[in-house]
């Protein structure tokens, strides 16, 4: 059986030290901040950043360099027979683009998995390779399977404010004006590709109705009708952590018989678009 290590980015919401308990390994992303490099976890906490944040710093994401990988995986490959690297959707970084290429002068041992996901999604992919590594599979049944898979998620997030999609240009500012005089607030989706627009809501009572019934329409009909065991929900949060863990009792009270698993942070990529306060709802399909 083959020795293999698993590697993702911060993206996926897995701290360094949880990392270390469940025996991978994380790449840090990089932020420039007024001229400064920080990286997620290592020199840049969650709550260094949303101060950031909040003092309108000039925030601008990037992706781990050509360099800290080709490091970590030559380090890696001196110990493993193979890696799988698990990074952020394509759709959302160049990050996955950039280690696939790298990964060519290392055929048949590094295997870059482009399943289309972030956040509490991206941490169940990187769940559901750790089990595959347990079940004996190598890197490359790993990558077709996690691929295969990678459409069966959805997140689901509802923003406190339109100041941060309006600075990203994501808003225009007349729409952006009106949105705010309405107090509306919007119900955006990420189910693969990119952080799309689904719905307006009036209230976070509201937004979080939303989210739920969309989940309720994936389970019903993108999924077939799927039973409890045969998916997970999380939620996550950007720096509001006290009204998550309520939206999970309101969400289990919704889901009888299903369970939150997850009540995480968003990743700071997500959340810097999007500003403090924003709630999300994930659900992941999980296969036999």
């Amino acid at each position: 059986m083959k020795k293999i290590a698993v590697v993702t980015d911060s993206n996926s919401g897995i701290t360094q030290e949880e990392a270390q308990k469940m025996g991978i390994y994380v790449l840090p992303m990089p932020f420039t901040i007024d001229g400064n490099e920080y990286f997620e976890g290592i020199n840049l906490t969650q709550e260094e950043f949303y101060e950031k944040l909040k003092g309108d710093a000039d925030i601008a994401t990037s992706q781990p360099s050509p360099h800290s990988i080709l490091e970590l995986w030559e380090k890696l490959l001196a110990e493993y027979d193979e890696i799988v690297h698990i990074p952020m959707s394509s759709g959302l970084s160049g990050s996955c683009q950039t280690a696939a290429a790298l990964a060519a002068d290392y055929e048949d041992r590094v295997f870059v998995v482009n399943n289309h996901r972030i956040s509490v999604t991206q941490r169940r992919s990187v769940e559901t390779a750790l089990e595959l590594v347990e079940a004996g599979k190598d890197g490359r049944e790993i990558r077709e399977y996690l691929e295969q898979t990678g459409m069966d998620a959805s997140i689901y997030i509802t923003v406190a404010t339109l100041k941060y999609l309006k600075k990203g240009g994501r808003l225009t500012p007349a729409v952006a004006a009106i949105g705010t005089m309405l107090r509306l607030k919007p119900v955006l989706t990420i189910q693969g590709e990119k952080l799309d627009s689904c719905a307006k809501a009036r209230t976070m009572h509201q937004a979080k109705q939303i989210m739920m019934d969309h989940i309720r329409e994936d389970i019903e009909t993108r999924f077939g009708g799927v039973e409890a065991h045969k998916v997970q929900l999380d939620i996550a949060h950007t720096h509001n952590e006290e009204e998550a863990m309520k939206f999970r009792e309101e969400v289990e009270k919704e889901f009888p018989g299903y369970q939150v698993g997850f009540v995480d942070p968003l990743s700071l990529s997500v959340s810097c678009h999007i500003g403090d306060g924003a709630l999300a709802l994930a659900i992941t399909k999980m296969e036999e």
